[in-house]
């Protein structure tokens, strides 16, 4: 072996167990008792109070470059994911320039990230209206998959499906057993609600009320469902848009959703007027909604957590003027968000193999990794270390991500990511950075019989 990390705690199957892990060439060969004898090079033996995860696989970040490279970029969020235990990354068609929208712009956008990336990263494609012929080639080309919005994105180059669009981009997608994401918010239900602009946040809570979730969710399960069509609604954060997938997947339907941090750990009741680093969309609401998400993700009818980091530069934030009709709506969380929720995990009795199980297997399994997001033989040797017990407070000017601005400013979590390794090695943030650009797994072909 090249390296044995043991630990006297360590997420594995499911649960969590003392195990012994022996690593070669950047690859999980075995699996054992804390101590079992291996011929290593190197052995690391974790700290009492630390537990040994899988790597974090994060399939929603918002890494906007090339073209707003000054909101995020490949080097600063990458950093920023692996300091937060994630190893793998999945990164969205926008807010780049130009949108990730054919094969064409698949390759700027990888020609961009080429050596700069802390850990892995892949990419989605987007589905925009006339673009329904370059799906399977952004397909073919390896995205994981494509993107829409329903409404207005905010982003002039990447232009919301109306009903027959996202007919056509589902039925195309059938063809090839492609999956479509998609932001499900009503466009008639946010146009019925218009938001006055303002300091209130109530007023913008309320200008995206979670009835429009609730008919752009039923859209795509009951679009999905006569294409034949995988679909995944992003975002969700209302109990009644989760009422919709539920019935969805009741029916059948081909349908799979994630929540977020913020969703699952703000209340609304705590945002202060005028604070705008707390805009996203759909917003964050109130505890009932949120509880409402809890018990959806302990159903099994929410599938995985995943950071949507969103970041803009701090003057779109309109911090000064606290307008939640002009800032930019996005929560940057990428580095926080396995702290976030396992300290608000630890508060409803919800177990850390369970949350590693939402944030890293059911990640990698929606991405259709079939070597990450576990702890197993075969896999690549992707971990983080967390202390579960060790309280700190967040301070964002010591945060990785380009433009310091978090609505988790002071504070306190429990549990803190203490290293990250990605393929067997030690990652040290300073060094050259020696991420790969993945591509969409290959299907293997059924063998005789």
């Amino acid at each position: 072996m090249d390296l044995v990390l043991r630990a006297a705690r360590a997420v594995v199957e499911g649960a969590q167990r003392p195990v012994s892990v022996g690593v070669r060439s950047g690859l999980v060969v075995g699996v054992e008792g804390f101590d079992h004898v291996w011929d290593a090079a190197r052995e690391v033996v974790l700290a009492d109070d630390e537990v040994l995860l899988p790597g974090l696989v994060d399939t929603h970040v918002h890494v906007n470059e090339p073209g707003r490279t000054e909101w995020e970029g490949f080097a600063s969020a990458t950093r920023a994911a692996a300091a937060g235990g994630i190893t793998t990354i999945l990164d969205m068609p926008l807010n780049s320039t130009p949108a990730t929208l054919d094969p064409e712009a698949l390759e700027l956008k990888r020609a961009a990230a080429q050596g700069k990336c802390v850990i892995d990263v892949g990419f989605w494609g987007g589905a925009v209206p006339g673009n329904a012929d370059q799906l399977e080639p952004l397909h073919e080309a390896g995205v994981f998959g494509v993107k829409c919005f329903l409404l207005d994105s905010g982003i002039e180059e990447f232009q919301p499906l109306d009903a027959e669009g996202l007919q056509e981009a589902l039925t195309e997608l059938a063809r090839f057993d492609g999956l479509l994401l998609a932001h499900a918010e009503d466009a008639g239900e946010i146009g019925a609600h218009a938001h006055p602009g303002g300091r209130r946040f109530a007023d913008f809570v309320g200008s995206r009320p979670p009835a429009a979730e609730a008919l752009a969710v039923r859209s795509v399960a009951e679009a999905a469902a006569r294409a034949g069509a995988r679909a995944h609604v992003v975002h969700l954060s209302s109990a009644a848009g989760l009422a919709e997938v539920r019935a969805a997947k009741a029916a059948g339907t081909r349908l799979s959703v994630e929540t977020c941090p913020h969703y699952l750990t703000l209340d609304a009741a705590d945002v202060p007027d005028g604070d705008t680093s707390f805009k996203c969309c759909p917003p964050i609401r109130d505890r009932s909604e949120q509880d409402a998400l809890w018990r959806g993700l302990l159903d099994g009818t929410i599938d995985c957590v995943v950071s949507d980091h969103s970041p803009c530069t701090a003057e779109l934030k309109r911090l000064e003027e606290g307008d939640f009709g002009t800032a930019w709506g996005g929560i940057a969380s990428v580095q926080l968000g396995l702290p976030a929720v396992w300290t608000a995990a630890r508060g409803r009795g919800v177990a850390l193999e369970t949350v590693v199980g939402w944030m890293s297997s059911a990640t990698a399994d929606l991405a259709g990794f079939t070597d990450r997001g576990r702890i197993a033989a075969g896999n690549v040797a992707d971990f983080a270390v967390f202390a579960p017990e060790e309280e700190w407070t967040v301070d964002a000017e010591t945060l990785q991500h380009k433009n310091k601005v978090t609505p988790y400013q002071g504070r306190t979590f429990t549990g803190a990511v203490r290293s990250t390794w990605r393929r067997g090695e030690l990652l040290d943030l300073g060094a050259p950075p020696r991420g790969e650009l993945l591509t969409r797994p290959r299907a293997v072909p059924a063998g005789p019989g």
